[in-house]
């Protein structure tokens, strides 16, 4: 920016608290030359560089309580003109509520309404700063939660200097509730849990006897601490789960512990289990995690058996150990079939694997893994389903491998073939050659007999090599069948380590990717994949810029076959749209302490 673009604008503090946040006040005129520059400088995509969050004091609230909403801005010194907009949206009824008043005016957070102007401000620099409570920045009085039911979305915007285009959003969740209700044990008639109450699991709670708990978007679900076997939520063989949340109104299944404080296996997580084959000579087995019991086994011969529907819903801070290498998940299907709906589902901070299959043939797509202390995506004895859309973000806790694909442990060649198929895969490490619970925390594990189709991988900023592979004969076996292959595959800064085949590939897989036989690794490729923006853990940008390797031309279609979204043709989880915005939370648990 030239000195006399910047001459000129107003610097005005305001208080949050006792602490001064400088808002840089821009005129018109000043914006639109500021605009002019930034389209000069090919800037023109209003994007910026800047990260954010909000949250606030609680999850779940009773009508007249105070609310406390802070929140964390990092400019990234973008020196752009904006105009901020913050609201409350009932996302029953679709009310906003704007800030400062609070009323259904459209306002700037100057309280400047759309009819008079909004106020053009450069971005503050906001750190755990009170935006809504006593001495908010934003509304400095007490705010207290109206008695409106249901799911709502606290909202702060940053808009271009004209405020007709939304640059950016930060989004936070609450629930307004009349009371908690514990579930009890067993769930044996039709139930439906709704989003006006907030419901606490303690120990296992079953869904059993040809019964189907629905779930009604928005609604929370509280794991409570410290039951042996953990609190989870168990849907046996013979119970179904109808949990369809929306992007506005995702089902959160949370830490019943104060925001800043929870950790990973607070509680147990969600447990579903069919009867779609497994490669286990009987048939059935238990479910890994809790006690064996005619509940908790999992298995059998319909490939479509239904488990039951998850659509948005989150599962928070989950994850348990029952002994060791005995540990629940945060998702967990077992012998799920393809009558089973699976979409836009979030593991953050899991205790174990954010997602694993145990067998079965059950589809998923549009997942999120977040901070998880193991596996992102985990399949064993023998699942063949297919899965679409996912990233894998591992922070500077311990984290360990973003695939682990196994055939069956006891017996490397059971049949069925585990021959699943992954497409459009994101898995970003911590950037440190640290941070990982086994000797082999490579990105893609492959071991004992695995197979599978594998398409359009990106692997960046891994804590280990991008490749690893165990049982080396027994894997490398599925190749000329064409039972193991691989095509479209990015690595990038992993494990400290050169970018290439020497570095990142185990000795045993390295003809693999030498590309000189019919089945070897197709389009593999050693480059920057050149991210939007600096990466930012508690608010990631995970797409290409323009000109990124992401979109090069010669990534795999999918194949149009009713299951897969066949214009996903880049590399990676992500084209040019975040389908994670609004019902997904990357807020790591330290960032959000006061």
């Amino acid at each position: 920016m030239t000195k006399s673009l910047l001459a000129g604008l107003l610097a005005v503090s305001v208080f949050a608290g006792d602490k001064p946040v400088e808002l840089a006040k821009v005129s018109f005129e000043q914006a639109k030359a500021l605009q002019a520059e930034r389209a000069a400088l090919n800037l023109g995509d209003l994007s910026t560089d800047a990260a954010g969050w909000i949250w606030s004091d609680k999850n779940v609230y009773r009508p007249g309580e105070a609310l406390t909403l802070r929140g964390t801005l990092n400019p990234s010194n973008d020196p752009y003109p904006y105009t901020l907009v913050a609201y409350r949206q009932n996302n029953q009824t679709g009310g906003k509520f704007y800030l400062p008043a609070g009323t259904g005016e459209v306002t700037d957070i100057f309280g400047n309404s759309l009819a008079a102007g909004f106020q053009i401000t450069r971005l503050p620099e906001l750190n755990k700063t009170v935006l809504v409570g006593a001495g908010g920045l934003l509304s400095t009085s007490t705010v207290t939660i109206p008695e409106e039911f249901g799911m709502h979305t606290l909202v702060l915007q940053i808009r271009d200097f004209t405020g007709t285009r939304i640059i950016k959003s930060m989004y936070w969740k609450i629930g307004v509730v009349r009371e908690f209700v514990n579930s009890p044990s067993a769930i044996s008639t039709n139930t439906t849990w709704t989003n006006d109450r907030a419901y606490r699991l303690q120990g296992i709670v079953q869904v059993n006897g040809n019964a189907t708990l629905t779930i009604e978007p928005g609604t929370f679900v509280i794991g409570q601490p410290g039951s042996q076997p953990p609190s989870v939520l168990l849907v046996t063989t013979v119970g179904r789960l109808n949990a369809r949340g929306t992007r506005s109104r995702p089902i959160i299944m949370t830490s019943s512990q104060p925001i800043g404080s929870r950790q990973r296996g607070d509680w147990g997580g969600l447990i579903m289990l069919g009867r779609a084959p497994i490669n286990d000579p009987a048939g059935v087995l238990p479910i890994e995690g809790l006690p064996e019991a005619p509940e908790t086994r999992f298995g059998g011969t319909d490939a479509n058996h239904n488990c039951g529907a998850l659509s948005y819903v989150r599962v928070e801070f989950a994850g348990a150990q029952l002994r060791p290498n005995e540990e629940t998940n945060s998702f967990t299907w077992g012998g799920c079939g393809k009558g089973t709906t699976s979409d836009h589902l979030q593991a953050h901070y899991g205790f174990d694997d954010a997602f694993e299959w145990f067998g079965g043939t059950n589809d998923a797509k549009y997942l999120v893994g977040t901070y998880t202390a193991d596996d992102f995506l985990d399949v064993q004895i023998g699942y063949t389903g297919r899965v679409q859309h996912v990233v894998a973000l591992a922070n500077a806790d311990n984290s360990n491998r973003c695939f682990e694909a196994d055939n069956y442990e006891r017996d490397f060649a059971a049949r069925p073939l585990g021959k699943w198929e992954a497409w459009n895969v994101t898995c970003v490490g911590n950037g440190l050659t640290r941070g990982f619970d086994e000797t082999d925390a490579s990105a893609w594990y492959l071991r004992r007999g695995a197979a599978g189709l594998y398409n359009n991988i990106l692997i960046f900023n891994w804590m280990t090599k991008a490749v690893g592979l165990a049982n080396d004969a027994d894997t490398i076996r599925n190749i000329p069948t064409g039972d193991l292959a691989l095509n479209g595959f990015l690595s990038w800064n992993n494990g400290g380590l050169a970018n290439d085949v020497p570095s990142q590939v185990p000795a045993g897989f390295r003809p693999f990717f030498s590309g000189t036989d019919p089945n070897s690794a197709r389009n593999v490729a050693w480059t920057n994949p050149l991210l939007k923006r600096p990466l930012e853990y508690s608010d990631p940008d995970f797409r290409g810029l323009l000109g990124s390797p992401i979109f090069r031309a010669n990534w795999v279609q999918p194949p149009d076959n009713g299951f897969y979204d066949q214009w996903a043709t880049w590399i990676g989880a992500f084209g040019d749209e975040d389908w994670t915005e609004e019902w997904s939370s990357f807020a790591q648990e330290p960032d959000l302490r006061p």
